[in-house]
This record gives structure tokens, sequence and C-alpha cells, in this order.
């Protein structure tokens, strides 16, 4: 076993992606916890037989990624902190040799504060939000703004930092790569295949909710560093929040017109899109498929956002938004 890495697996319910996430980690030598939020299903079973150290999280706290994440690294300290540890999700497998590519892009440059790599749909052309899930992790290799819950960093970098922000429920890994930046450290990712993810969703219900999800992180993240999302907000806003009203406030006037326009206009930004998923190699159903949800997640991400700023004015906690 390799003692110089450990890594720490987060999930709710997620069965048999479990099983291969954790079969992944004992195929890399590592050092594995396991962290449960709550699960119904089987879980705590399947990690117990893969022989990973399991934390269950107490109910009495609302679950969040963060909070999971920072339990795993503080149960890694009764056998002594690793000097690299590696966040996964519970439905997300290792790849073979990432770990050692992770931790020589470490050792060899120390203005890399986390590094990560291409995470990968299991598969793509099953549904079309794991379409768009695929096309999502497609990014980059290089230096990045901020990556996902799929990275490693050194153990003595994350305690400085005192972890993940547990009060995020949404984002909290972009919230993380923004604070190691503003140590002057660099998030990097290299152009190594790191994980493979089973979003596996099937329902139009559960592709809104994670769009709803990350209209909660755009404000919650947001409001902690204004200039980030900054895009993300502004284009909700106008799609997502102003677009549909004034469409409706100007029934009582103009009849259907307002409306009739304001379809025409998402028409023409679905059209846009898709000319330039196509221009960029996608097949053109598929591309029309993408297109289709990204012009229409600005109405989920507006229900997010709105959630947010209503949980804030009335004081109450922000609670887990689950879309599986």
């Amino acid at each position: 076993m390799n003692a110089r890495i450990a890594v720490v697996a987060i999930g709710r319910n997620e069965g048999a992606r479990l099983a291969a996430c954790l079969a992944s980690i004992t195929r890399s030598g590592a050092r594995a916890v396991y962290v449960d939020s709550g699960s119904t299903d089987d879980s705590l079973a399947v990690a117990r037989a893969a022989g990973a150290r399991i934390v269950e999280l107490n109910r009495d706290a609302p679950f969040t990624a963060a909070r999971a994440r920072n339990a795993g690294f503080e149960a890694l300290r009764a056998d002594g902190l690793p000097e690299f540890v590696q966040f996964v999700d519970g439905d997300c497998a290792l790849e073979p040799g990432w770990l050692k590519a992770g931790m020589a892009a470490l050792e060899a440059d120390p203005s890399i504060g986390i590094v990560t790599g291409w995470r990968s749909e299991t598969a793509p052309e099953a549904t079309l939000y794991n379409a768009i899930a695929e096309w999502e992790w497609h990014r980059p290799a290089g230096d990045i703004t901020a990556c996902g819950g799929d990275m490693m960093l050194r153990a003595a970098l994350f305690e400085r930092l005192d972890g993940f922000d547990g009060s995020i429920i949404c984002s909290e890994d972009e919230e993380l790569c923004l604070r190691v930046r503003g140590l002057g450290l660099r998030v990097h990712r290299l152009p190594h295949a790191m994980t493979r993810h089973d979003i596996a969703m099937t329902r139009l219900g559960q592709w809104w909710r994670r769009s709803v999800r990350a209209g909660h992180g755009f404000a919650e993240v947001g409001d902690r560093h204004p200039g980030h999302f900054a895009a993300e907000r502004r284009r909700v806003r106008i799609w997502g929040m102003a677009l549909p009203a004034a469409a409706l406030a100007a029934i009582p006037a103009w009849g259907i017109w307002p409306p009739l326009t304001a379809l025409a206009l998402y028409g023409m930004s679905w059209a846009r899109t898709a000319r330039a998923l196509r221009h960029d190699g996608d097949h053109p159903r598929r591309a029309a498929g993408i297109a289709g949800l990204l012009v229409l997640s600005k109405l989920p991400n507006a229900q997010g956002m709105i959630t947010y700023r209503l949980r804030r004015l009335r004081g109450r906690e922000m609670r887990l938004i689950e879309y599986k």
C-alpha cells in the first residue's frame, strides 16, 4: 500500500457505482476512507465488503459534500495524514495511473496547489443527460480557474485552508479552488484520464434538479467571491428571469406576441449554440439535444438562484439538493 497518498470517497445511495469506485481505489494501492451521508441502500455493506474505513455522518446536521469530504480527511488522522489526498465522488472510478501522475505533478511543481485530470462518463451515449454531462467534463488541460470535486492536493495545504466550507451545499469544490488561487497557487488540469463518472441519469426531473443545484451554487459561491460565476449569473438573470418575466407581464397589453417573441429569441439562442457544437465536432443530433438543454437550463438555474436568495432572506439553513 502506498502510504504517501489516501483517497477520500463520499456518497449517498450509490450502490453498484460505489462498489466500482472502491474497487478502483483498492487496485491503486492507496488507503481508502468512505464517508456516507445517510444512505438507505446497501452502500454501507458495499463499503464494508471493500475493506474501506467508513465514516457515517451524523444525521442531525444537513448533509453536504463539503462536510463529508472534511470528515473523510479527519478520519485519515487515525493512521497518520498522508502527504497527498485525492477526493472522489462515490459514483466515480479512478483511472489506472492517475494517482501516480497527480503526485508526480505536485512533486515537480510547488506552485501547483490542486491538480486534476480528465473525467469522462461511462455511458455518454445512453441518454441525452449523460451526453451533456460528458460535454461538461470535456475541458482543455492546463491552468484553470477551478475544478470539480475529483481533485488531488497536499494534505498540508488542505489543513492550512481549514478544508472545504461545510456550509456550502453546491460548488464547494470551486470555492476551495478560489481560496487556493488566493494564496498564489495554481489549479492545474493534466492531460491525463482521472476518473470515470457514472451519472446514470434517465429522467428530465433528475436533470432539472441538478440544474437547480447548479444555480444555487452560482448564487452562493458568487456571494462569497463576487467576481466568480459572474457570467453564469448574468446569463441566468437575462434568459431565466428577465425574458420570461417580461414576456408574461406584457401579455395583458400585447396578447400572444411577447411570449412568441421570447420563444423566437430562445430559438435563436438554441440554433447558435447547436451550430457551435457542430463546429466543435458533435454529431448534429447530439448537438441539437445538448443545445436544447443548455438553453432550457437557465430556468432551473434561476430557480436555484432564487431558492438561495430566499433562504438567506429568511435566515434558513441551506439544504442539500439531490438529483438522484
